[in-house]
């Protein structure tokens, strides 16, 4: 794999090389570093240590790599560039982003815009790190709105437009997701089958661990954060969490958490405190638990099954919603 040359690739994989940290017991490799803004590892089962090292270079050069061409956070990364030339050009892209944009098109129809990655003028609006916290009006809202979907941006086979200035992408809702589900295919692609990839409590795996069986991840429970409620064993799956439990702030007596609903501009206030979910891939778990936090439960039910191979469960204040075989991985 040829990366780019750019300052930016070179300045994010220093940083992602420094904070590396590798070990290795018993045929079991394990990787961590710092990427995307959260935590990373990969674990993976070999019995050629020459191959599990060049495998640890590939996935911390192709993660370094993929965090400066899509971070919104990087000026000179694909999106920053994308998002500068909002009213003003085309901007071109390859194929593996075309096919990136196809996804995220097929998520939006699939979810009825609940995802929608021009959401970013909302998120900056709604910016729960401010101290105080700052509500902003309905006036604001609408203007931020007007911004905001998907179908306004203009395509063709390696360009993109966003034809409005203020108009803005961020993958955030599937970036991370999508990057679980690509180093888990380098393994693959390696002749390595035993894996496990976990980029910020988004999980996937592959084959079996060390003590055989299945790869065990625990989910946390969003009334005591930083304590597990149950955990799941899953073997060729994805397991991905999402929820506002922890980032939200009270403004009013009111609460708002950090999760935007796109098709209304406000943040999310319908009882729902986190929802896992368990699918073949890391990219759908995560649209799926994403989306199922802004739907109200039941319709987040009911959009988990209609996804063959998902199963999931949602926590509101008042109660825990299951689809029908989702006991069937849970360990407690």
């Amino acid at each position: 794999m040829v990366l780019s040359a750019s300052d930016s690739t070179a300045v994010v994989y220093e940083r992602v090389q420094r904070s590396a940290q590798a070990a290795a017991t018993a045929g079991l490799y394990r990787l961590t570093f710092q990427a995307m803004s959260t935590i990373c590892r990969v674990h993976f089962r070999t019995p050629n240590a020459a191959l599990a090292r060049d495998f640890q270079a590939e996935v911390l050069r192709w993660v370094a790599w993929f965090e400066a061409r899509y971070s919104r956070f990087i000026p000179d990364s694909l999106i920053g560039r994308i998002n500068a030339a909002a009213g003003q050009d085309w901007v071109e892209v390859d194929a593996e982003t075309d096919a990136l944009f196809n996804l995220c098109q097929e998520m939006i129809f699939f979810t009825r815009g609940a995802f929608d990655p021009t959401s970013l003028p909302l998120i900056r609006l709604w910016n729960w790190k401010a101290h105080p916290p700052v509500v902003p009006d309905a006036a604001q809202i609408e203007a931020a709105q007007k911004l905001v979907g998907w179908r306004k941006l203009k395509r063709r086979p390696g360009a993109i437009f966003l034809p409005q200035a203020g108009m803005c992408l961020d993958l955030g809702g599937i970036g991370k997701e999508y990057a679980v589900d690509r180093v888990l295919m380098l393994a693959l692609q390696r002749g390595i089958e035993n894996v496990l990839v976990d980029f910020g409590n988004d999980v996937r795996v592959h084959g079996e661990p060390p003590e055989k069986g299945a790869w065990h991840v625990g989910l946390e429970d969003p009334r005591r954060p930083g304590q597990c409620w149950t955990g799941v064993a899953v073997t060729n799956h994805a397991v991905a969490t999402s929820g506002d439990y922890v980032r939200h702030f009270v403004h009013g007596g009111r609460r708002y958490g950090h999760i935007i609903d796109p098709r209304t501009g406000y943040p999310v206030n319908n009882g729902t405190l986190a929802v896992s979910v368990v699918a073949p891939h890391c990219t759908l778990a995560g649209i799926l638990a994403t989306t199922a936090c802004i739907l109200a439960p039941q319709e987040g039910m009911n959009l988990i099954g209609l996804c063959p191979g998902a199963e999931g469960c949602i926590t509101t204040e008042s109660a825990q919603h299951q689809t029908l075989r989702f006991h069937a991985y849970t360990t407690s």
